[in-house]
């Protein structure tokens, strides 16, 4: 077989490959969201429009290292999130889809997360580090190089099967095990909540086309 006919082959094998995969939406239903299904948290002695906005569809949010916490009771960590209401799950397979943007220099930041757990208080946190590294808490590296631009980012949570799956752009980057859900139920969040160490004073991530999708 000549070069140029084993090229032409090759590309052509490439082409059907590409065309195989299937998005990560395939097989789920979307939910619908109102503005009630997006819950905010903030700072609790700081006004809502000093840490976030919401402009021709996109949320920005951002919080600083020295921010109060979003309850005057509670010793976590500063935060603005969006939290998702209303959908709170206990089974079946549920999947968070959204466009993500992080400008340089946020660090330390967890930017999506899906919440509750059977131990723990936490399924998974996606953190953003220096370089623009999505890493599952502070340990595993699930992507590189996502500053300043955006991303698709879908999580899958398949909660009979006990998995969690990431997407990046449509392509499968990390899966794990869970831990069980929550008795009260899990929920997704997205935003900025600062990790307990080597975090940047100023931490922001913006998010558009949020959508909830089901398992049919």
């Amino acid at each position: 077989m000549s070069i140029f006919l084993y090229l032409l082959l090759f590309s052509a094998v490439l082409i059907l490959c590409e065309a195989a995969e299937t998005d990560p939406t395939d097989g789920f239903v979307a939910v619908p969201l109102t503005a009630c299904n997006f819950v905010l948290q903030k700072p609790y002695d700081t006004p809502l429009e000093e840490r976030y906005s919401f402009i021709n569809g996109t949320r920005r949010l951002w919080v600083y290292a020295d921010d109060k916490p979003h309850d005057p009771n509670s010793r976590t960590q500063p935060r603005t999130e969006v939290r998702i209401h209303g959908l709170d799950y206990t089974s079946g397979v549920w999947q968070f889809e959204g466009h993500g943007f992080v400008p340089n220099g946020t660090s330390g930041a967890t930017v999506a997360q899906i919440h509750g757990s059977a131990h723990g208080a936490t399924t998974i946190i996606l953190r953003i580090y220096k370089n623009g590294d999505m890493r599952h808490y502070s340990g595993k590296l699930i992507a590189t190089d996502l500053y300043d631009k955006w991303f698709r980012l879908n999580i899958i949570h398949d909660v009979d099967g006990g998995r969690v799956s990431v997407f990046i752009d449509g392509a499968k980057k990390f899966e794990i095990k869970d831990n069980g859900p929550a008795p009260e139920g899990c929920y997704f969040k997205c935003g900025v909540y600062a990790a307990p160490a080597n975090i940047s004073y100023y931490m922001e991530s913006r998010w558009r086309d949020i959508k909830i999708f089901k398992k049919i």
